[in-house]
């Protein structure tokens, strides 16, 4: 543990501090005696006019920016400063949050903060001249480093660090490298006996865990999911549906951690969410306790390749791929790496705000993007963030997955030491949604110049690592004259795809080759046929890809030609790839191997997504096939077009996940709060199992439920707004503001629309502001979403507003979270993918399944824990009776006035846990 850190004087220079209730300044002068506030407040036009004059410190200059409407606001941010001296350590990015990480006294109100920024920044200096310091290897090379980049804070911290005796290593030089490791045997095949289940739990639980038998109950029906298999392709389902609050998480690692210890098998566990992950990872270590300090790893997160740093990109980044303010991210990422438990940088222990302070992609482009990888032929593929965290989990007890990479690893083929043989989906909700992304074919712009790309190589002006095929597989064309005319054909094919430019030629009418001329017809198609009204809101345009006329199927069958002569040579390089590694010459060492092998497994992927764009262009001139949903968009954003193609979806996507996912498993556990529709007081169970993909291969799954523990009708109430007019944004945004006004913020709003939750915002952040209630949003404050969670979850008197993102994401138990908020009923988008599988799925009721479950999952955010209290209110003059069996049995669900519901929430915020929460309706009359 690292040293106290002993008394300093603040910084003596400026601070700035700016929220929507005002900005205040505080000049650095220290005369004045430490009862007496040295900041003054200020208006936004000297604020500014302070800011061009001299650097100020603050924190979060984006944000600060955004307040005083400057955006070329820049300074010494604290926040900069905080992931120099501690990379890789968390702090929620507020005066508040910094105090905590600090170990300093909180700002007492807003006048206090400027203060407080000097005396941090001080701090964080003098931190760096401590012996024990943690990140002090590095330091002094990153530093000279940034003070060529002119970053402010340098000339400050070189009076604290001092060059090292001896020279520090390049951080290429200190990361770790991966090791091979021996195949692991397969597994035992065990049958897990219910009393050690139990036995397991308790031990997890600890010795003063509350007694849960209904968490006892869904550990043992977890556990059957682990008995060996007895067909093939027919694995062991389980569907559980647990309430919140049974401790579910809990009741399936216990039989995975029995189950991996008896059998030496690996558990995955697949979830939606990285909030959930987060979750995981902090519980499996006491799960797996026992383990942790074996040879192998016990526990292991494992993301898509786009979630992680890339090596070699940042080493781009660093020697002149990033110029400016991009070139100070590059180093502070860096700083990062080399402190980094696992090189995760969405949702890792990179702080989610580094990125947002740079207002450029910066933090997108140092990850592996659309496949560039160029695997063993990398400097750094030994030390590879990626290909450590592969490896790991081919050792590994337990794999903490998400779905999307289960499901995509699944139907590529590419998961080392094998495909996941017993799979735990948690959030379960959301497999079908995951599945529809997976299993999808999208021919537009973007992907189709990316695969040109990806082929050729760069082209004209452009920069960077990227390599063509050609360069990828140099030595196999050395080699093999075949291959290396393959090769140059699939070169030469990929000229008939989109290049720079594309979008932008199309719409002056000026196309260049047969896919563009595909993309032109496709815009003007659209364009003539839509009826959705997006037209004039700016939102995404769609038509069926039916009744297309001569013209357009004439065009559609050139680029289906082109596409053709694309895929042939692309699928005769693998086969020339195959029959090198059968017969491998001299030439072909481990390393050769590794790369020539990664090439191979890149190409297999182009050529199914060839395969399934031409499948989508053959069926245009005939029949549709009734497996699918085929429609032509063009991708809109406030009325700029930024994509436009051809799309196909499953009809049920859970066909593919079938085949792909379950049929090669041996056991699967499907879990859930609201893995069931409820229509009444008993969960729709065959809703789920069409849901599950089980039906596809004839399973009939096993089913568990057990209801949430939690007293609804005395911990939360759900109240039904009626007059607040539908489409009056003045009313509407009163009644945000009066709501969390009533509860002194907590509050939680879901918004169905970007616009309408922008405007509301516009409305009322001043007003909260004044009152001592923060309000952030999404889409708005430039903020990435998991750090807007993180500071909502800090200050019990912020609210946030947001879209769907926040109805899944959100965990925060406590008081922080004491009111949700939706501004309408949340009806399906009417898309022509919704219109069929409304067809197919009954109609009205598929769309209030879908509702019952949204509203479900929203009213799961507010209550968390046996202590939590609160209201959900959903501004609807007209909401459907027969969605009312979302709410969990026993929940008060009234429908009130705004007046009736404002009473309502400020007396149950100031009542204690427990006290009686009114039963009977305020407003007479029934809920139909």
């Amino acid at each position: 543990m690292e040293s106290p850190l002993p008394a300093v004087q603040p910084l003596p220079l400026p601070a700035l501090h700016a929220s929507h209730g005002g900005c205040w300044i505080d000049v650095g002068d220290d005369s004045r005696r430490a009862s007496q506030i040295s900041a003054r407040q200020i208006s936004k036009g000297d604020a500014i006019v302070a800011a061009a004059d001299t650097p100020l410190i603050v924190l979060g200059a984006p944000l600060v920016a955004s307040r005083l409407g400057y955006p070329d606001l820049s300074g010494l941010d604290l926040l900069e400063l905080f992931a120099f001296v501690h990379p890789a350590r968390f702090v929620v990015p507020t005066p508040h949050g910094l105090a905590r990480a600090l170990a300093l006294p909180e700002p007492d109100g807003d006048a206090a903060v400027p203060a407080f920024l000097r005396l941090a920044a001080a701090v964080l200096i003098d931190h760096t001249a401590a012996a024990d310091w943690h990140a002090r290897e590095g330091a002094w090379t990153a530093l000279e480093l940034l003070a060529r980049q002119r970053w402010p804070w340098a000339t400050l911290l070189t009076r604290t660090i001092r060059r090292p005796e001896r020279a520090e290593r390049w951080l290429f030089a200190r990361l770790p490298e991966w090791e091979e490791a021996p195949p692991r045997p397969q597994p035992a095949q065990v049958v897990l006996d219910d009393d050690a289940i139990a036995t397991r739990l308790a031990t997890i639980a600890g010795a003063g865990a509350e007694d849960r038998p209904a968490q006892r109950a869904f550990a043992r029906e977890a556990g059957q999911m682990f008995a060996p298999r007895g067909t093939v392709r027919v694995p062991t389902v389980v569907l559980a549906q647990a309430g919140t609050g049974t401790g579910k998480t809990l009741g399936y690692l216990a039989p995975a951690a029995l189950w991996s210890a008896q059998s030496g098998g690996t558990v995955w566990v697949s979830t939606y969410t990285k909030a959930l992950q987060r979750q995981l990872r902090r519980e499996s270590r006491r799960a797996f306790a026992d383990r942790a300090t074996g040879e192998r790893p016990a526990v292991v997160v494992r993301k898509g390749r786009e979630n992680y740093l890339c090596l070699l990109n940042l080493e781009d980044a660093l020697q002149g791929g990033f110029q400016g303010r991009a070139a100070v991210l590059a180093q502070l990422v860096a700083r990062w790496a080399a402190y980094s438990q696992d090189g995760d940088m969405i949702g890792g222990d990179l702080p989610g705000w580094l990125g947002t302070l740079f207002r450029r992609r910066g933090i997108t482009a140092l990850t592996d993007q659309r496949g560039e990888c160029i695997y063993a032929a990398c400097p750094h593929y030994r030390k590879c963030f990626i290909e450590r965290a592969t490896r790991a989990s081919a050792q590994a007890d337990l794999v903490i997955a998400n779905h999307a990479l289960v499901m995509i690893n699944a139907a590529r083929g590419r998961e080392n030491g094998g495909q996941p043989t017993r799979i735990v989906f948690d959030e379960g909700h959301h497999v079908f949604d995951a599945a529809d992304a997976t299993f999808a074919a999208a021919l537009t712009g973007a992907e189709t110049i990316e695969l040109r790309r990806w082929v050729i190589g760069p082209e004209g002006k452009s920069r960077g690592r990227r390599r063509g095929l050609a360069a990828r597989l140099a030595d196999l064309a050395s080699y093999d004259e075949e291959g290396a005319r393959a090769i140059t054909r699939a070169r030469d094919a990929a000229e008939a795809l989109p290049g720079d430019g594309w979008l932008a030629r199309i719409a002056e009418g000026a196309p260049v080759g047969p896919l563009e001329e595909l993309l032109a017809a496709t815009r003007a198609l659209v364009h003539a046929r839509d009826e959705s009204g997006g037209q004039e809101a700016g939102y995404g345009l769609e038509t069926e890809a039916a009744g297309l006329d001569g013209g357009f199927i004439t065009v559609a069958a050139a680029a289906q030609d082109a596409l053709e002569a694309l895929r042939q040579p692309l699928a005769r390089i693998g086969t020339r790839i195959e029959a090198l590694l059968a017969d491998p010459p001299d030439w072909l060492d481990s390393t050769a191997r590794a790369r020539i092998e990664g090439a191979r497994g890149s190409i297999q992927w182009r050529c199914d997504l060839l395969t399934g764009w031409i499948a989508l262009l053959a069926r245009l001139g005939g029949p549709a096939d009734p497996d699918f949903v085929d429609w032509l968009a063009v991708e809109r954003s406030e009325g700029r077009e930024w994509d436009l193609g051809l799309h196909r979806r499953y009809l049920d996507p859970m066909k593919p996940f079938a085949a792909a996912v379950l049929a090669p498993a041996h056991g699967v556990l499907m879990t859930s709060a609201t893995l069931c529709d409820r229509q009444g007081p008993d969960p729709d169970w065959e809703s789920a199992i069409q849901r599950s993909g089980a039906r596809h291969l004839g399973i009939n799954p096993r089913l568990f439920a057990v209801d949430s523990p939690f007293d609804y009708a005395n911990q939360a109430q759900v109240l039904i707004v009626t007059d607040v007019p539908r489409g009056d944004m003045s009313a509407l945004a009163a009644a945000y503001a009066r709501l969390i006004e009533a509860a002194g913020g907590g509050a939680l709003g879901l918004f169905t629309a970007i616009r309408r939750m922008r405007a509301v915002h516009g409305r009322i952040v001043d007003r909260l502001a004044r009152a001592g209630l923060p309000l952030y949003a999404q889409h708005v404050d430039p903020i990435d979403t998991g750090t807007l969670v993180d500071i909502f979850r800090d200050d019990p008197r912020a609210s946030l507003i947001g879209t769907d993102a926040l109805r899944d994401g959100v965990d925060v138990p406590g008081i922080s979270l004491r009111l949700v908020v939706m501004e309408q009923v949340p009806w399906p988008k009417p898309s022509i993918l919704h219109r069929a599988r409304r067809l197919a799925g009954g109609g009205q009721a598929h769309d209030d399944a879908i509702i019952r479950a949204r509203l479900a999952q929203a009213f799961g955010r507010l209550i968390r824990s046996d202590t939590d209290r609160g209201a959900f209110v959903v501004l609807s003059a007209a909401f459907p009776s027969r969605l009312i069996a979302a709410f969990p049995a026993g929940t008060p669900v009234r429908r009130v006035t705004l007046d009736v519901a404002l009473q309502s929430i400020a007396g149950s915020v100031s009542e204690p846990v427990g006290a009686p929460a009114p039963t009977a309706p305020l407003i007479p009359g029934p809920l139909a």
